[in-house]
């Protein structure tokens, strides 16, 4: 049996490290959601603290629902860079990742603040208050399952060969274009899917897992763009069958 080169060594060793830190990220964000996400200490006024508080909880959420489904990508990044024998700067490529869905954590914590204020979702379930805003939000979710940005968007989710080669950059700052390039990708594939956490409750776990299965299922299984249309029509009928009733 052939002996590992020491270049082959630190590349095994660069992704095994990199598999770690992106299971335990996971792991940790999951654990902080089953703990209740600080929502024990949630103040009732409207308060920054409150926005605060509401945002990290969206923000660690969309790191424990989308990591998983974007970790193929982080991982063909590494091994990238290590064929062109340069340090792969991951660390960069996933704190531009993450970035862009803090920016949507804000974006959602607004949101639910306007809701709130609007008496349209509860302030301690965080769920919808009003069934014709459930049927709204479904229909809106299951019609963008079938539009041609998120056709495009989930393309580029489920071909990332195909998107390194396009969008490659090197160093660091190549890292950070890139992992912002494909936060953006994520974020126009998912962004409806993830407003409809309002109609079963942003705290709902089990809500958030199905929410996180489909995801996952549409950008790794094959044949993911039918299992995006297929869920499209099951929520623009749900949300049909609310409004009807």
């Amino acid at each position: 049996m052939n002996e590992l080169t020491g270049a082959e060594r630190v590349a095994a060793r660069s992704r095994a490290v990199t598999i770690c830190a992106l299971a335990a990220l996971t792991l940790l964000a999951w654990t902080w959601l089953l703990r209740g996400a600080g929502m024990d200490a949630m103040p009732m006024d409207r308060d920054a603290g409150r926005f605060l508080l509401v945002a990290s909880m969206w923000w660690v959420m969309m790191i424990a629902m989308m990591l998983p489904s974007a970790s193929p990508v982080i991982l063909l990044y590494g091994r990238v860079n290590r064929h062109h024998g340069q340090p792969p700067p991951t660390a960069s490529f996933l704190a531009a990742y993450l970035a862009v869905w803090l920016g949507f954590a804000l974006l959602a914590a607004t949101l639910q603040q306007l809701l709130e204020q609007a008496d349209l979702v509860s302030t301690m379930a965080m769920a919808s208050r009003r069934p014709w805003l459930s049927g709204v939000f479904l229909i809106a979710a299951g019609v963008y399952q079938w539009s041609p940005l998120k056709d495009a968007c989930l393309a580029r989710c489920r071909t990332p060969t195909q998107f390194l080669t396009l969008h490659y950059r090197p160093g660091r700052a190549g890292a950070w274009r890139l992992g912002l390039l494909h936060g953006a990708y994520c974020v126009g594939c998912c962004w409806l899917l993830m407003i409809l956490l309002f109609v079963g409750g942003v705290m709902n776990l089990a809500w958030i897992t199905a929410l996180t299965l489909l995801v996952a299922g549409e950008k790794l299984l094959p044949g993911g763009q039918w299992i995006s249309r297929v869920s499209g029509t099951g929520l623009v009928l749900w949300g049909a069958a609310i409004l009807v009733v």
